[in-house]
Parts: structure tokens; C-alpha cells; sequence
């Protein structure tokens, strides 16, 4: 099976100005990340980065709030039937299509509006390397300017501020009210077309999934079978009380020797919660200095656990602790690495300054390494 970030859904020609600020938000468009065996979208680092866009007349915001996000109580989301319709309408208004100019073209994704003073989350493959992006809300027929506030490409999500208050905002599933079996909608504008988003009805068929390439890997992902296609990144999956459980992120794609069927990933509110608010931070002058091991990986081919050191760089974290290539890295933190991916998203969810046990196997002996990270070189 692989995984790739697919190119945005095409776009149309530049939007006109933006209409005055009103309450009512229109759901939006996503676009799908392919997730797997092909190529990721270049540049997908994992660094926080800070964006501002061209100076507008009416320029919006250029700094994250500090309104509480909402958050609903745990409970059994799961045990009531997910009425489609209703769900779909009580969460449009917090829904909106998200339009990119990028080099050649318009990249089209959707956003989720996540606090009453304008802040909208997506996904950072959406809005990357844009010149400009505008916003549109339900209920709208007009685009409307907003900001990048900030954006973490290593977890594929982003920040964005449009002018005004008094929005209607998204409120997020208690992360351990998620069970598998729970009924789900994604919400999105597939393919970019006109008109209302859809509405795809699904379960959640996995939880905590891992999945990577290249630089860029994700992990604690909510899986589900509710149909995803390209435009609808930055979407919503949400539950029967019309919660997002996750913002819907990737797809599996067929390969010449595996098949996909409705095999999608969402970033769940376990991760995107706290990510949020590092985005905020990072608006507000604080930016997160990405951790860094210095070694270089290869996945084990024989179904055995861990994930085989090919290289380690000189005078890196992993070096100065005695890892060697050849050793075998089973474990982070006393929890087991099945493979690169996993290993490269679990040292990517430390700071720079954390310490890190790392358990390896060297001809045959485990061994215990204490490692101190650093932020990469060059951030």
C-alpha cells in the first residue's frame, strides 16, 4: 500500500476583494493527502514556520488569540446513531473552502473555523509556499482575505486569521470519548467543485495509526473508512454530537501490488489540540525548535521489530551517545519502534533539550542509551 501527498485540487483564475465580515461560515474545501509509497509534497519539514501575506487594505489579524478552544466533556459520542443531515448542518457554518494562489496555479483545501475571533485550522500542505489566500464562508458567495498565522509542516497543520469576531467555532471531541466502531462524517469540498461540501458517512476503523515518507511523518492518526478525495484536506471528521474527532489528512492509494479500498487518515484531537497551540505561541514570537538524532534509518525487511541505524552523523545527539551504524533501535522511552516511521515521529514529538532513553540491540544485547536532543542544524 502507499502514501503520498496528491497535488491540490485544481483552482480557477484569482478571487475578487473580500465582502465585510459576517457570522455565517460555508463549509469549505479539502484536499486529500495520499498517504504512502509515493512522494510526499516537497518541503514538508516538520518545522513551526511564521507566514504573512501581501499588505492588504482590510488586513486581517497577523497574530493567533488566546480564546480557550472547544472543547466537549467525555462521554459515549459513540452509542447514539449519527444522524447525517443534522450533524452535516450543525456543523457547516464552522466549515469554509480555503483558496491558495501558488506558483502555476490555485490550490483548493478546507478549513475549520476554531474560535469566534476568526481563527481557522487546515492543513499545511493547503496553503504552502501561497502568495495569497482567501477564505470562503457558508452562506457566502464572496471570498474574503485572511493571514497565515503560522504553520507545522512535519504535522501538516496551519494556522490561518481572517478579520472580524463573533464567528461561530468548531467544537472538538474529548480525545478519549474516540472508540473504534464510532460512526463518522467527513466533511469536505471534494475535488474542488461548486456548491455545498460533502458529506461522506463512515466509521472509525483504527486508532493511533503511524504513517510517513520522506521528511514527513504522522502519527496518533484516527483511521476511517468515510470516503476522502483530494480537496477535501483541512476538513473535519466528526461524531454523532457533532464533534471533530479529526482533521481529516491523507489517503491510502492502490500500488501495483497492494490495493486501497476507503482506507483514510485523519489528525486526531489528541495531536492537533496542543499543536494549536504551539501555532499560537509561535505567532506570538515563540517558535518551537524542532528535535534532531542525527542518524540515518532503514526498516527491517524481515518482519522483525525495530528499525536498522544505516548512518549517524558526526557530532549529532546520536553520536556523541555511542550509536554506531548497524544497531538496532527497539525502543523510544521504553515504547517499542516498529519502524522508521514510527522512531522518526516519536523523537519529532520531543524539544530540542529533551532527554530520550533509547534502547538498542547491538549482537545481540539490548543496551540503554541516554540521549539529549538538539534542534536541527540550520533552524
Amino acid at each position: 500500500m502507499a502514501f503520498d501527498l496528491p497535488p491540490p485540487a485544481p483552482g480557477s483564475s484569482p478571487l475578487p476583494p473580500a465582502p465585510p465580515v459576517s457570522r455565517r461560515v460555508r463549509p469549505s474545501v479539502m484536499l486529500v493527502i495520499v498517504v504512502g509509497a509515493v512522494a510526499w509534497i516537497a518541503g514538508l519539514t516538520g518545522a513551526i514556520f511564521g507566514g504573512q501575506l501581501s499588505d492588504w487594505l482590510d488586513r486581517p489579524p497577523t497574530r493567533g488569540s488566546d480564546e480557550p478552544l472547544r472543547v466537549g466533556e467525555a462521554r459515549d459520542a459513540g452509542a447514539a446513531r449519527l444522524d447525517v443531515a443534522a450533524v452535516a448542518d450543525y456543523v457547516a457554518p464552522t466549515v469554509v473552502t480555503i483558496s491558495a494562489d501558488v506558483s502555476g496555479g490555485t490550490s483548493l483545501g478546507t478549513g475549520l473555523i476554531i474560535s469566534s475571533k476568526g481563527e481557522i485550522l487546515t492543513n499545511a500542505h493547503v496553503i504552502e509556499n501561497a502568495s495569497e489566500i482567501r477564505v470562503r464562508l457558508a452562506g457566502e458567495s464572496e471570498p474574503r482575505r485572511v493571514n497565515l498565522i503560522a504553520a507545522d509542516r512535519g504535522n501538516d497543520l496551519a494556522l490561518l486569521r481572517m478579520s472580524g469576531d463573533g464567528y461561530e467555532s468548531a467544537i472538538f471531541a474529548d480525545p478519549e470519548s474516540v472508540r473504534i466502531g464510532d460512526e463518522v462524517i467527513a466533511i469536505g469540498f471534494a475535488l474542488g467543485l461548486d456548491g455545498e461540501p460533502s458529506v461522506t458517512l463512515g466509521i472509525v476503523s483504527a486508532l493511533d495509526r503511524t504513517i510517513g515518507q520522506g521528511n514527513v511523518y504522522l502519527d496518533g492518526l484516527i483511521q476511517t473508512d468515510a470516503a476522502i478525495s483530494s480537496g477535501n484536506s483541512g476538513g473535519p471528521l466528526v461524531n454523532a454530537a457533532g464533534e471533530v474527532v479529526g482533521i481529516n489528512t491523507a489517503v491510502a492509494r492502490d500500488t501495483l501490488t497492494t490495493s486501497a479500498t476507503n482506507v483514510s487518515f485523519a489528525i486526531s484531537t489528541t495531536e492537533a489540540l496542543p499543536i494549536i497551540e504551539a501555532l499560537r505561541a509561535q505567532a506570538d514570537g515563540v517558535e518551537r525548535e524542532e528535535a534532531y538524532f542525527g542518524v540515518g534509518l532503514a526498516d527491517r525487511t524481515d518482519g522483525g521489530q525495530g528499525v536498522v541505524v544505516s548512518s549517524v552523523e558526526e557530532d549529532t545527539p546520536a553520536a556523541n551517545a555511542g550509536v554506531v551504524a548497524g544497531d538496532l533501535i527497539v525502543a523510544v522511552d521504553g515504547a517499542a519502534t516498529d519502524g522508521s516511521a514510527g522512531l522518526i515521529a516519536a523523537i519529532r514529538d520531543h524539544n530540542a533539550g529533551d532527554p530520550v532513553t533509547i534502547t538498542i540491540v547491538r549482537e545481540g544485547d539490548p543496551i540503554d542509551m541516554t540521549v539529549t536532543l538538539t534542534s536541527r542544524p540550520g533552524q
